[in-house]
């Protein structure tokens, strides 16, 4: 990757954050303003570390969403902006498409909403099909009808991001990327925000700033003075690859009804960009905003969450979700039984443990998640507040919007 080596203290926008929404964010707004300096930083040693590299990979057709929601509109324009980037630069991707599939009888008035859904968001090519049909695509997988979403594909979203990244500094040499650096507070002076790091305690001078901080969201917003009611709470997903003698059984993507109680797709079958099949993601609380590990603990974040009468609301709403999800993250066999319902001769032997990403949901105090995309702004700065997904899909787009609202607030 193209890094900027000469680092000056003052730039015109800084931006916080090095996954997708971060990157495509400072790509869009630095072919918006070409002259200007941006200054992008992540806390990692590499882009796309979390929200972003640890997701399915899937490129969501728009599919589930609300007709007129902020997801609906940008994931619809986002996925088909990401698509044409793709093709541009060589990203790895595949328009593959994906079935969702019912299995029994009380899954089909979920499925016939989630079809009108799609038709009212415009997503192309959509098609009722029966089993028989279901089986020519998907020859394993079992069930009493489905819906074929041929707009959906898989991507690689490190590339991605770090694709836009290049192509953002590469316009504007003064602009810079600093990895392995992060934000501890930020200062108004004057006209002007102080954004100091770990490594740089004097700090970046910046007209403006734009913070897409994922998992770290509401911690930022705070820091800048945002008055933020909801909190942040981590669930990570755990998944299972296919072994070499089944990737066979699954051709492109699978995927269930989903349960409308739940703010979760399911687990679901994905062929990546790599040629590896996972299995998942389930969803359990985590102990550590970003841990991957079933063990994996802090306290700092383990107090904020459960000392948050949120929490305990979606605890006790979701209960027997909550209890079965925990079971399955421990429990091979009871995955596989999870498969089995789309795929019933999957074997134990066909599945192995894989990866682990963790979500950021944004949790208000009666315990609703917030589910649509969320961004705060003042004359000075913006914070996307929640950004879930099919985020990265609509990276492109959301970078669009951000961009459009520099035009409006911003004075450069």
């Amino acid at each position: 990757m193209k890094k900027v080596n000469q680092v000056v203290n003052g730039y015109d926008v800084v931006i916080v954050g090095g996954g997708i929404v971060g990157a495509a964010t400072l790509y869009k707004l630095q072919q918006r303003y070409p002259d200007r300096t941006m200054l992008l930083i992540e806390k990692e040693a590499g882009l796309a570390d979390h929200q972003t590299g640890n997701n399915s990979g899937v490129i969501h057709s728009g599919l589930y969403y609300p007709p007129g929601s902020s997801k609906a509109k940008n994931c619809v324009e986002g996925r088909r902006a990401l698509v044409r980037f793709a093709q541009e630069y060589n990203i790895p991707h595949d328009v593959c498409g994906k079935v969702v599939v019912a299995v029994d009888e009380k899954e089909l008035p979920m499925l016939e909403k989630i079809h009108n859904l799609g038709q009212q968001n415009e997503i192309e090519g959509l098609e009722r099909i029966n089993s028989d049909q279901l089986s020519e695509i998907e020859p394993h997988c079992k069930g009493i009808d489905a819906l074929l979403v041929p707009c959906t594909g898989i991507i690689d979203y490190r590339a991605a991001t770090k694709k836009m990244v290049d192509l953002a500094l590469g316009q504007q040499p003064r602009s810079a990327l600093r990895l392995g650096e992060e934000v501890t507070s930020f200062e108004r002076a004057g006209n002007e925000t102080v954004v100091r790091t770990n490594k740089t305690p004097d700090g970046f001078r910046t007209k403006h700033l734009v913070v897409c901080a994922g998992l770290q969201a509401d911690r930022l917003a705070r820091k800048d003075g945002v008055q933020l009611k909801e909190r942040v709470v981590g669930f990570r997903g755990d998944y299972y690859e296919l072994t070499d003698q089944a990737k066979h059984k699954v051709r492109n993507l699978i995927y269930p009804v989903p349960n409308p109680d739940f703010p979760f797709l399911g687990v679901h079958f994905t062929r990546m960009t790599d040629g590896e099949v996972e299995c998942g993601p389930n969803a359990v609380f985590t102990f550590k905003r970003e841990g991957y590990g079933k063990m994996d603990f802090d306290m700092k974040d383990t107090l904020e969450a459960l000392g948050y009468a949120g929490t305990w609301k979606l605890f006790f709403q979701n209960m027997a979700f909550g209890i079965n999800e925990y079971r399955r993250a421990f429990s091979k066999r009871l995955f596989l039984k999870t498969l089995q319902r789309m795929i019933p001769d999957l074997t134990m032997e066909d599945i192995r443990p894989g990866r682990s990403g963790v979500r950021a949901l944004l949790l208000s105090q009666d315990g609703d998640t917030r589910d649509d995309f969320r961004i705060s702004y003042t004359d000075h700065n913006i914070h996307v507040l929640n950004a879930p997904s099919p985020a990265a899909t609509a990276a492109l787009a959301i970078g669009d919007y951000i961009a459009d609202l520099a035009e409006e607030r911003f004075t450069f």
